[in-house]
Formats: C-alpha cells, sequence, structure tokens
C-alpha cells in the first residue's frame, strides 16, 4: 500500500489517499485532528454528523487501512457540526 519508513507519514499519506477519497464520496467531511505513530484522531462531518452507523464506518472503513501501517494504532473518531479546534479539513 503505502511505504515510508516513517510510520507518521506513512498514516497521513493513508489518510489523505484513501480515507479522506472514500468519505467524500459517501458526502461526508473528513478532518485530521492529530496524528503520530500511536494515535490518530479524525473528525467526521457532514452526512456523518451525528449517524449512527459511524462506529460500524470507524471498524469497517477507517481502521482497516490504517491498521496495516500500524497494527497496535489506536483510532479515535468523533463527528458532529463543531469542528475541533486545529483541525484539518482533508
Amino acid at each position: 500500500m503505502v511505504s515510508t519508513k516513517d510510520p507518521a507519514e506513512a498514516l497521513r499519506r493513508v489518510v489523505v489517499e484513501v480515507l479522506a477519497p472514500l468519505v467524500r464520496l459517501d458526502g461526508g467531511e473528513l478532518y485530521l485532528v492529530s496524528l503520530d505513530e500511536s494515535h490518530v484522531t479524525l473528525h467526521l462531518r457532514g452526512r456523518f454528523s451525528g449517524c449512527p452507523g459511524n462506529a460500524l464506518a470507524r471498524r469497517q472503513v477507517l481502521e482497516p487501512p490504517l491498521h496495516a501501517v500500524v497494527p497496535e494504532l489506536r483510532v479515535s473518531v468523533t463527528s458532529g457540526a463543531l469542528i475541533p479546534g486545529g483541525a484539518q479539513r482533508l
């Protein structure tokens, strides 16, 4: 998939090149709140705001490509109209 020696950079590429387009295709917006080699925090907005299916989307769509890069990665996902401070829209 994505090869780089820096896990944080590889994770960032997965978020930008894989996850953001998937979320946009489903009518949502993806924001990167924070990222390091052990934890990533994402925020979903748009069609995903308050959606009861977000837990399933996280487990089935968002986490697998990230865990392919860093298997023990912690993934946090929030959703709603209010965007966390410092979040970057992708």
